[in-house]
């Protein structure tokens, strides 16, 4: 599949609506550093600077992004402002290009000859039940086949919640009762998927960052039965974060992934905040790749994450 074949226009405009908030707030700051400058100083910089850090980009990162703005400053000897959007948006584009995957493709599925096993995890109230639901379009609408698996069977809302997005993309769930073992539920889940040549299978876990030691244990466990089943299984450990709680998504992608082996990222909500800077962070941070990207509620309002529609759409299209 062509890189121009996953974004259409209408997945472009969705995408420009989801991040419209976090562009007009970025820009709001950005302009006022460049005011009554002609070119790229050191306050200019150090304005810049407050401006990635309160867009919740992370102190780490937005060192980086200006260690990297000084360098051709120092290289071209003048840089004048009008010039600093499209340097900020080429450094930034660069900088996730570092840590993801060039067109990923559009929910596309390796060929593996048994199901692709996927864990979601993440803290209650992220949008993680609702990601596996929409995932689960997704897989479906590209003609796959799919298994839910109800594995957070601390919650009833949690697993009433499956089974209604389970209804709603049409496919098949599998559930326990009510504080059974999740370990238990993913085994099954899997062994059902493979009974019935599924294509993909998604367990959902419990949200709970109650204990680090036990959340690791629990996880792990996950980990092993599907294992038993599919060596090498599971092949995601998905971790999907709410992009709008900015600096808090860092530290649950910190708790995560020392619990357990997280290779994916699913950031939800940005249609909602002005924090969408949040990305670049933990793309940056954690090394892993930011693989979907949730721009509104509806059920195939989930994109597959490119990093540089991306940037496109933070930054203005006459740039």
């Amino acid at each position: 599949m062509s890189f121009f074949s996953i974004f259409s226009k209408e997945k472009k405009e969705e995408l420009n609506k989801g991040l419209e908030k976090s562009k007009e707030s970025f820009f709001a700051k950005l302009a006022k550093t460049v005011i009554g400058k002609s070119k790229v100083d050191e306050e200019v910089l150090d304005n810049l600077e407050e401006v990635l850090v309160t867009s919740d980009v992370g102190v780490a990162t937005t060192l980086r992004i200006i260690e990297r703005i000084e360098n051709r400053v120092s290289k071209d000897k003048y840089l004048g402002t009008g010039q600093l959007n499209a340097i900020l948006r080429e450094e930034i584009a660069d900088l996730l290009l570092e840590n993801n995957i060039e067109n990923a493709g559009d929910f596309e599925l390796p060929k593996l000859g048994r199901p692709y096993v996927i864990m979601v995890v993440g803290v209650n109230g992220v949008g993680k039940t609702t990601t596996i639901g929409k995932l689960a379009y997704q897989f479906k609408k590209k003609g796959y086949s799919v298994m839910l698996g109800a594995a957070d069977t601390f919650r009833a809302a949690a697993v009433d919640q499956l089974e209604v997005w389970a209804k709603r993309a049409d496919v098949p769930i599998v559930t326990h009762n009510m504080g059974a073992d999740p370990a238990s539920v993913a085994f099954d889940t899997v062994k059902s998927a493979i009974d019935n040549h599924c294509d993909v299978v998604l367990i959902d876990t419990a949200g709970r960052l109650h204990n680090k030691i036990n959340l690791m244990r629990e996880l792990t466990k996950i980990k092993t039965v599907t294992g038993k089943l599919l060596p090498d299984t599971p092949d995601e450990i998905l971790l999907v974060l709410d992009g709008s709680t900015g600096q808090n998504a860092i530290e649950q992608a910190k708790q995560f992934t020392a619990a357990t082996e997280v290779n994916a990222l699913a950031i939800t909500k940005l249609d909602g905040t002005a924090k969408g800077g949040v990305v670049i962070g933990i793309s940056d941070q954690f090394k892993i790749p930011v693989k979907y990207i949730g721009v509104g509620e509806k059920i195939e309002q989930l994109q597959v994450f490119d990093r540089k529609e991306f940037v496109d759409s933070l930054f203005p299209e006459n740039l």
